[in-house]
């Protein structure tokens, strides 16, 4: 039987309170999906409003597959050591084991009309909280469009982790979902198109709880940004670990079915060059592959 997981839950609450007052810090032994936790508790109180006797009954009641608040749209982060049903994007299953990899959710109201590279964004500052930026040295950690982290290595590369974002309107606020999985230790056995890196290729003392205390605040700081300056404060940074820039891509685009990556623009979308011009390609209208025929794959 493996040792128990010690999160210092307190410690990451103090740490992340000044930057995101009424924060409450969860750490559950199973559920779901912390995703889909957070998403229910937001639609209760946009359901029936956040001064409701229903709201306030949920708010009294202690709940395994809600946590120690059972609705409200105050920022959260709830750790999952175990995700039965993770989800990742376009509804693909997200595969965690318990104590071999981290699964966190963050809920918090964002303002700001634009959205667009959220997801971007949030690969970027797990990346470099893992992989700090070195002057002139090349990054271990890549990011691949619109929210991989890939582990970079001679063969191209393999998965690390992945980033699912979900927005609900809860009231007057708008909350954004910011589901993290990162695989930690190695697994005897995995069967995944993309390969499979962990964080202990990187730091052979890793643990679930070591990454998030790692990864939390960064994460939150980035966001933040995010709200007041959008993606373009992050481009020039985005594209230092851009894993498919100048690599031929497959797209289900029509106008863009096959091409040459070509970067990101201002707004966070896909730059695919096709014998017709160039083609932007926007998140969550297409799947974007590295070619086969790649050899840098």
């Amino acid at each position: 039987m493996s040792e128990p997981l010690h999160w210092g839950a307190e410690a990451l609450w103090q740490q992340l309170l000044p930057e995101l007052p009424g924060l409450s810090v969860e750490i559950v032994e199973r559920t779901s999906s912390t995703n889909t936790a957070l998403l229910e508790r937001a639609r209760v109180v946009s359901r029936h409003g956040p001064d409701s006797d229903e709201v306030l009954v949920h708010h009294s009641v202690e709940s395994a597959a809600f946590g120690r608040r059972a609705a409200d749209v105050q920022p959260c982060l709830l750790v999952a050591e175990h995700q039965t049903g993770g989800r990742g994007r376009q509804g693909r299953g997200w595969q965690s084991v318990a104590g071999a990899s981290l699964t966190f959710s963050l809920a918090m109201p964002l303002a700001g009309h634009d959205w667009s590279g959220l997801s971007l964004v949030v690969g970027l500052a797990l990346a470099d909280a893992l992989d700090p930026p070195a002057a002139g040295g090349v990054p271990r950690i890549g990011l691949k469009w619109p929210n991989d982290l890939w582990l970079l290595d001679g063969e191209g590369g393999r998965k690390l982790g992945g980033v699912l974002i979900e927005t609900i309107s809860a009231g007057s606020k708008r909350l954004a979902v910011i589901g993290v999985g990162m695989n930690i230790t190695p697994l005897a056995a995995v069967e995944a198109s993309t390969g499979f890196a962990c964080a202990q290729e990187l730091d052979a003392a890793a643990t679930p709880p070591l990454v998030l205390a790692r990864v939390a605040l960064p994460l939150v700081r980035a966001l933040h940004r995010f709200e007041a300056e959008g993606f373009g404060a992050f481009a020039a940074d985005y594209a230092r670990r851009d894993l498919l820039l100048g690599r031929p891509v497959r797209t289900t685009l029509a106008d863009a079915p096959e091409g040459t990556a070509r970067g990101v623009d201002a707004r966070g979308a896909l730059l695919v060059q096709t014998p017709t011009g160039i083609v932007p390609v926007s998140s969550g209208e297409v799947s974007v592959r590295l070619d086969p025929s790649d050899p840098a794959r």
